[in-house]
């Protein structure tokens, strides 16, 4: 045998092939690795069956809480419902919003209310299942508080149009169908956002308002409206005669329809509302229907009109405006002062004169 077989045999290391080929675990091994899994999970199991627990008991407090308080919103929309149910048809009821009217305001607040409540147990249930897993919130806090500093101050514009929108829902300042005076715009609402209110103008026009820039509001559609009719007569009228035929007038128009529903009250004669040389203003009043008092202010000039023709009472119109006359011109105002050479004994004309020429004689 020769050195170099010798040291061959002797020389312990692998060939390429052995070392290529991956080792197989061994059933030995595989038992360790399980007992170690084992063991691992003996010593963990009741931590996370502590926590599971923790997180489901908090779920179920949550969901259960949430439905309460769901419920609890719907029962009061509904008790805020028949109460408006219960006014409508009396005196009370005719002066505020009708039972549709209310119907969708209570909707649009309970829907606010049950987001609102939804966002809050929820929200809360989950930064105490982030804290079960011992998840330091410390930061996650700082980091919302801090954006939500810079959001709000970004856009404290959208953010206070947005409350603005929420408190006038609450309060029920106007809705869709309401004439109101916005002071940056008015007409017909056709649509209340939370952000923007859409107003239709007299000419058309849609104006569409922020609901933070809304300083004060007046609503021409709530309660009820008063249609003022002034009537000008002569000062030597007689006043009886003058108020029983507007008292005619008025309880023939109370009776025929459709101005019996939108007269809420009946047409008094408040009385004189001025006196003067050669004629006096009677003064005209009703209640009406929201909205409408133009319509009978109209329809009550019209029949004052006739019913005033008819018993030979003239309506006179307001004291003619005095214009004084302006003093007549001078007719040489606009002249220029006479010239000296325009008279021909001055001695100006004399010596402007040209000199004539001797005569020949013969």
């Amino acid at each position: 045998m020769s050195l170099s077989a010798v040291l061959l045999a002797a020389d312990p290391s692998p060939t390429p092939s052995e070392t290529t080929t991956p080792a197989v675990p061994s059933i030995r091994d595989a038992h360790e690795s399980a007992a170690e899994a084992a063991s691992w999970v003996e010593q963990n199991w009741s931590t996370w069956l502590a926590i599971s627990l923790r997180v489901l008991l908090i779920l179920v407090i949550a969901g259960v809480l949430r439905v309460f308080v769901r419920r609890a919103i719907t029962k009061l929309i509904d008790r805020m419902n028949r109460t408006a149910q219960a006014v409508d048809g009396t005196a009370l009821g005719g002066l505020l919003v009708n039972v549709e009217r209310r119907r969708q305001r209570s909707q649009a607040i309970g829907s606010v209310l049950r987001s609102v409540a939804s966002f809050l147990i929820m929200g809360t249930a989950a930064l105490m299942i982030l804290a079960t897993f011992e998840i330091n919130l410390a930061p996650l806090l700082a980091s919302a508080g801090v954006a939500g500093v810079a959001i709000g101050f970004g856009a404290r514009n959208l953010v206070t149009d947005f409350l603005s929108g929420v408190f006038m829902i609450l309060e029920d300042q106007y809705g869709v169908g309401d004439s109101i005076d916005a002071g940056v715009a008015s007409g017909e609402v056709i649509e209340v956002g939370l952000r923007v209110t859409k107003l239709r103008g007299d000419n058309g026009e849609i104006w569409y308002v922020r609901n933070g820039e809304v300083k004060r509001i007046g609503n021409l559609s709530q309660g009820w409206s008063t249609a003022g009719v002034d009537v000008t007569v002569r000062s030597s009228e007689d006043l009886d005669r003058v108020r029983e035929v507007v008292g005619e007038v008025a309880e023939r128009m109370s009776k025929e329809e459709p101005w019996n529903e939108l007269l809420w009250g009946p047409i008094e004669v408040l009385g004189l509302d001025s006196v003067l040389l050669d004629s006096m203003v009677v003064r005209v009043s009703a209640k009406t229907m929201p909205g409408k008092a133009l319509t009978v202010e109209r329809e009550l000039r019209w029949r004052i009109k006739r019913a005033f023709d008819a018993a030979d009472i003239p309506i006179v119109g307001r004291a003619p405006v005095m214009v004084e006359e302006e003093t007549s011109a001078d007719p040489t105002a606009g002249m220029a002062a006479p010239s000296a050479y325009s008279n021909t004994t001055s001695p100006q004309s004399q010596a402007a004169t040209p000199l004539t020429p001797p005569s020949v004689t013969k």
